[in-house]
Parts: C-alpha cells; structure tokens; sequence
C-alpha cells in the first residue's frame, strides 16, 4: 500500500476516497436503508457525487478525512468510514474537531465490519495526527451506531438539534 493514509485490517482495506468508488458510493447512498438515519432521503447521484468530492477534499484541507471501505477478499465496496469538519452550526459546537462518521451498504450490515473499520479510523487518528478528542452525531433512533460509537470508545455528553431533528452527540478521547 505505501501510503500511510491508507489501512489494511484482518478483512478490511480502507484508501482514500477515488473516482472509480463513485458507482459503488453512489449505490449504497441510493439504498433507502442507508439512508433512514442519516439523510433521511435516497441520495442523487449528484448528491453523492459531491459527498465523494468532500471526502477527498477533507485529506487536502484537513490533514484527515474518510476511507472508502472494501472488502480484502472480494474487493465488494463495504462502505466509507472516517473523520471530516463539517461546521453543522450546532451546538454544543463541534467546530475544530475531527467528526467521526460511517456509512456501510446494507449487505454488509452486522458483519463487523463497522466495528473493525472504524476502530482501524480511530486508532490511525491517535496515531497519525495531534488530536486528543473526536466526536460525532447520531440519530437517537440509530441504535446500531450507537452501539458501534460506544464500542470504539465515543460517549454521549450531550443532546442537540440538527435540521429540526433530534441528535446525540458523542466524544472521545485518545486512547493510550
């Protein structure tokens, strides 16, 4: 791989975000099961188009930003995991903090591989950067991502509003 942005897990590889993850990308944020927590609404291919491009832009800008997801063995396209500053206007304010975020395709769900990829996000974030604490939001309703937050170390510490819906929001600090 050579690329110290790039990661390989036990069942996992996760690169930065590229043209030919669009087709893939653009499919899994169609599903409306992929959606139901997050837009709320299937996504357009324009709509994931430019998602595809904020993720990219994130590594230039940031100095961090989100993997695409794929399966070693098979090479399927799993998801997309990793950190972004999205400046949401909510409070309490997230601004200057890496925002965790995952979004996996719905073959792939229960499988493990949101705990492992985002673990793999989070440990390269401790190591990679300067960074003590990350957050993320998540729909109340999401109980799988809570759950997955909760495994990777993310802890609720308060409630808030985004686009009129209620969200929790969760941190957590580097570990070791």
């Amino acid at each position: 791989m050579g690329d110290k942005r790039e990661i390989e897990t036990a069942r996992l590889v996760l690169t930065l975000p590229a043209r030919h993850d669009f087709d893939a990308f653009a499919s899994m944020r169609a599903d409306p099961l992929v959606a139901r927590y997050t837009t709320r609404v299937p996504a357009t291919p324009s709509e994931s188009w430019e998602r595809l491009m904020r993720y990219r832009g994130f590594w230039e800008v940031l100095g961090f930003g989100f993997w695409s997801v794929r399966e070693r063995e098979s090479g399927r396209f799993v998801g997309t995991v990793g950190f972004g500053e999205n400046r949401r206007g909510i409070e309490p304010s997230l601004d200057g903090y890496p925002k965790a975020g995952w979004l996996l395709a719905s073959w792939c769900h229960g499988k493990g591989f949101g705990k492992e990829g985002v673990a793999a996000a989070c440990a390269w974030l401790d190591r990679e950067t300067g960074f003590t604490r990350s957050v993320c939001i998540i729909a109340p309703q999401n109980t799988a991502s809570l759950g997955l937050a909760a495994l990777n170390g993310f802890t609720v510490f308060a409630r808030s509003l985004y686009q009129g819906e209620e969200i929790c929001v969760l941190e957590r600090s580097r570990s070791g």
